[in-house]
């Protein structure tokens, strides 16, 4: 990912904020504050958009109890963000070969974890490992199981902290969240466990594509988007019901969407910007008639707003990596000029937080709940 043209943040630093709704937490996943000595560009922007939540990774390695000198930086700048106003969640993990599947490297992970929280008590969550459904990032043989205990031994040794933590799961859209998920409440249960092991159940509903409408449901792949909402609702249901982990409601929204996005084109004018091979052959416009970026995150947004147990939305990215085998779905280019869905994607954050989304007309929203029944006379 790029850095973001100083001169181009410092203008967009001083555009007016907007706040975004409490119902519904809107950020971004984007690296580029844990990059930049000083941060309050790139806050701007997001300011700007009226966004005030950015989630980072943060790189784990096997037998680490301390941040290395890298990752101290990465934190130091996050702290500088926190003071302008943005919350930080921090996602901690590395690729599969590293995930601490036994018992010495769950210790050793939950005690870095703990320390980055006792060091920036302001954190506002973290994501423990990433996609553990997914061979990528964590290793199937070792499955729901082992994560299970990951997340148990994580959130008591967090929650021993005096302040407020916010431990979230991870699971992506493919290679079956749904199974993953029951296995995850099998595992709880077989545990005797009665204490949680989240206080927020976190899902990347990524569509099949990005011309897919967020809505489609995918009853026949296992793919879990937006659209398929009440399966992802059952899931948790059915591993969680009647435990001592709670659930996601229109009371406790902890249903996280923690990434989602949707590529565009590069037009040719910036083409030089950017490297390698586009490797997306669904890539859309950025605004236009038709299939959208613009569309797209209105549809996304609007429709994580009108699910009840859903209380944050992040697009990945808010600046577009300058590597085309990476992602382009930012709402700026990799040189930190505005794509045309800026100012579109500006308007439905605002949407949201005067709360003038009418779910009635949202497709795919699922249908309001009936209120109480009326009393007799």
């Amino acid at each position: 990912m790029s850095r973001l043209v100083p001169a181009v943040l410092a203008v967009l630093a001083l555009a007016p904020a907007a706040s975004a709704s409490p119902n519904l937490r809107l950020g971004f996943d984007d690296d580029t504050l844990k990059w930049m000595t000083r941060p309050n560009g790139v806050v701007g922007v997001q300011h700007d958009l009226g966004v005030r939540t950015t989630r980072i990774t943060i790189p784990w390695r096997r037998g680490e109890l301390r941040p290395r000198p890298v990752s101290q930086i990465y934190l130091s700048r996050a702290a500088k963000a926190i003071v302008l106003g943005q919350e930080i969640v921090i996602a901690v993990y590395g690729p599969a070969s590293e995930a601490p599947v036994d018992a010495v490297a769950r210790s050793q992970y939950c005690s870095y974890v703990h320390h980055v929280l006792a060091v920036i008590p302001k954190i506002a969550g973290v994501v423990i490992w990433n996609e553990a459904n997914s061979p990528r990032y964590w290793p199937s043989s070792a499955g729901a199981l082992a994560y299970e205990k990951l997340l148990a031994r994580c959130w008591d040794m967090l929650h021993r902290l005096r302040h407020r933590v916010n431990v979230i799961d991870s699971t992506a859209s493919h290679y079956d969240p749904a199974g993953f998920i029951l296995s995850l409440g099998e595992a709880y249960r077989d545990s005797g466990r009665v204490r949680p092991i989240v206080d927020t159940f976190g899902h990347n509903p990524y569509p099949e594509t990005a011309s897919e409408f967020p809505w489609v449901p995918h009853p026949s792949t296992g793919t879990i988007g937006e659209g398929d909402y009440a399966t992802l609702v059952d899931a948790l249901t059915q591993a969680f019901q009647f435990t001592g982990q709670p659930l996601p409601s229109a009371e406790w929204p902890t249903l996280w969407y923690l990434e989602d996005g949707f590529q565009t084109a590069v037009p040719p004018l910036l083409r030089y910007l950017y490297t390698g091979r586009e490797n997306d052959p669904f890539v859309i416009p950025p605004i236009g008639d038709g299939t959208s970026q613009a569309a797209q995150l209105r549809d996304a947004v609007y429709l994580a707003y009108c699910q009840p147990a859903v209380g944050a939305f992040f697009n990945f990215e808010l600046i577009d990596e300058h590597r085309l085998v990476g992602w382009q779905s930012g709402v700026l280019y990799t040189n930190g000029t505005r794509k045309p869905s800026f100012l579109a994607f500006r308007d439905v954050v605002s949407t949201i937080a005067r709360k003038k989304v009418d779910c009635s007309k949202v497709a795919g929203a699922p249908p309001p709940s009936p209120g109480p029944a009326p009393r007799s006379p």
